[in-house]
């Protein structure tokens, strides 16, 4: 559906006719208007009358109505196509979840279309109606802020990751009792949100770069620097990643090297306890075979001695393995 649509003259906005065609004929008569046209996952129908009034590419019309897209940068002969994947933290669940931000850019027009919850468009729009002095830039200033705005909410869930990040790496290294089978669970869980979260900022690299270099057309030259400054931000935000993928492959590491030393000492205990069992068995089986011929076996004091002989062999085992630490 249609969120959205108004003139922007001098960096202020201006309600214009409902007719697209009408719309856009007097964005293009003033020469310093653009039209910004904002949609909410559109069906094909409402999308034809769009695609009909802006002369859009079928190929970047097929990929905003399907989404499921990477970050990508397209240039077309009337516009410029653009795709960015914002993300969102769900502290309740630490769930990572991306939606889908599609831009179009022409001489005197944006299109953005959005996919999911997870698109800053209303906040955008409301920031850049209260700065006139970036709107007056033309439809330019639209795929910049945009840009930043998801750019900076990346470093931001980033931020969040690594407090939670944190907590799993106390968790890890707690004291014995935890259920170890549930932390790997969660490490195992945390990396597919990281998964999920390199797959919005990492693709879009390039076309930053391409965004802040010069002679692609549809985009003034002056927003270079601007992009530039989007570039950069996202270069934090990837690094972010990195750095959160690698701690996180050192985390699961450290967590298999503490139960294969847990099960180790596990090991050792029974083993322990093992040896001190086989004593007296074997003491007990020796005076239990019933020959007749026997040492001590008319003694008066056998029984007593054997017993004690016992006690105290058990006793030695005991302080040995306990001053050994396998007790």
């Amino acid at each position: 559906m249609i969120v959205d649509c108004a003139i922007y003259r001098e960096g202020c906005r201006t309600e214009g006719p409902s007719d697209f065609s009408d719309a856009l004929a007097r964005a293009r008569s003033t020469g310093d208007a653009f039209l910004w046209i904002g949609l909410h996952e559109p069906t094909e129908k409402e999308f034809d009358l769009v695609t009909t009034e802006f002369g859009l590419h079928p190929l970047a019309v097929e990929d905003a109505l399907r989404a499921h897209q990477r970050p990508k940068l397209e240039v077309y002969d009337d516009s410029l196509f653009a795709v960015l994947k914002p993300v969102m933290y769900e502290p309740e669940s630490d769930t990572v979840t991306t939606g889908e931000l599609m831009v179009f850019v022409g001489d005197s027009f944006v299109v953005t279309v959005r996919h999911g919850e997870g698109a800053p468009l209303a906040a955008v729009r409301d920031r850049l109606e209260a700065e006139p002095q970036v709107l007056r830039h033309g439809p330019t200033s639209v795929l910049y802020a945009v840009s930043d705005a998801v750019v900076d909410h990346y470093i931001e869930v980033g931020a969040e990751l690594q407090t939670d990040l944190e907590e799993l790496e106390a968790e890890v290294f707690a004291p014995v009792g935890r259920d170890a089978t549930n932390t790997a669970a969660r490490i195992y869980t945390f990396k597919r949100q990281v998964l999920e979260f390199r797959r919005a900022t990492g693709p879009l690299a390039q076309p930053m770069l391409r965004l802040s270099s010069p002679g692609l057309p549809f985009v003034d030259e002056h927003a270079q620097p601007f992009f530039r400054d989007v570039s950069d931000h996202l270069t934090r935000a990837n690094e972010q990643v990195d750095g959160l993928d690698r701690l996180l492959s050192d985390i699961l590491s450290a967590h298999l090297a503490q139960m294969s030393v847990r099960q180790n000492d596990d090991m050792r205990k029974i083993s322990a306890w093992a040896a001190m069992a086989a004593v007296p068995t074997m003491v007990a089986g020796v005076y239990g075979m019933n020959f007749d011929h026997m040492p001590e076996l008319r003694w008066v004091w056998s029984y007593p001695a054997v017993i004690l002989l016992m006690v105290m062999c058990e006793v030695g085992l005991f302080r040995l393995f306990k001053r050994r630490g396998w007790l």
